[in-house]
């Protein structure tokens, strides 16, 4: 079995992925308003899942030396792995 750290990443990198290849362009294409509130709701997404399996277990997720729990490892790894998703993107589809 995967350990919960790599499920996340994966679930994240997964989301973020679907969502900028094949979502965004076609629900946002170049409006940073639109990019912005798919974006949000894509977060959202993830933190709802992973949130149902490991809400209320205490289960500490290690990120660079320290624990954390599901919430902020979620938040924080989606985060580190959009910016340059993002940006290519953003490259890729100026507004």
């Amino acid at each position: 079995m995967l350990p919960a750290e790599l499920l996340v990443v994966l679930l994240n990198l997964a989301i973020l992925l679907m969502c900028y290849l094949h979502v965004f362009p076609r629900v946002a294409g170049k409006s940073m308003g639109k990019l912005a509130l798919a974006s949000a709701s894509a977060i959202a997404f993830a933190l709802v899942i992973v949130g149902w399996k490991y809400m209320g277990l205490g289960y500490p997720f290690l990120l660079f030396g320290g624990s954390l729990n599901w919430f902020w490892y979620t938040l924080i790894t989606y985060a580190l792995m959009e910016i340059p998703i993002a940006i290519w993107y953003l490259k890729r589809n100026p507004s």
